[in-house]
C-alpha cells in the first residue's frame, strides 16, 4: 500500500467525518447563539434555557437530514470496499 492510498482514504474519511458533524451541530450551535442573545437581552440568567431549543433542534436537523446522512456514509463504506485490491495489492 502506498502513503498516497492512505492520505487519500484518511482526507476522505476526514472530509465526511466533518461533514456529517457539521451537519448535525450547525443548526443547534446557532439556536443556540438565538437563545444566548435573548438571554443577554432580557437579562435572563437561565442555564436550561438554552438546552432545550439546542436539543431540539439536532433532533430536528437528524430527522430531516438523516437519510442523507446514511446514504453518505454507506456511499463511502461502499468505496471502501471497492478500494480493497487497490490498499492490498
Amino acid at each position: 500500500m502506498s502513503p498516497e492510498a492512505l492520505v487519500d482514504i484518511f482526507r476522505d474519511a476526514l472530509s465526511i467525518i466533518i461533514t456529517i458533524v457539521s451537519v448535525i451541530i450547525l443548526p443547534g450551535l446557532g439556536i443556540g447563539l438565538l437563545v444566548a442573545v435573548f438571554q443577554a437581552a432580557t437579562s435572563i440568567n437561565e442555564q436550561t434555557l438554552s438546552f432545550l431549543p439546542r436539543l431540539i433542534m439536532t433532533l430536528l436537523a437528524l430527522m430531516l437530514l438523516g437519510h442523507w446522512l446514511i446514504q453518505t456514509m454507506m456511499e463511502f463504506f461502499m468505496e471502501m470496499v471497492n478500494r480493497i485490491p487497490q490498499v492490498i495489492g
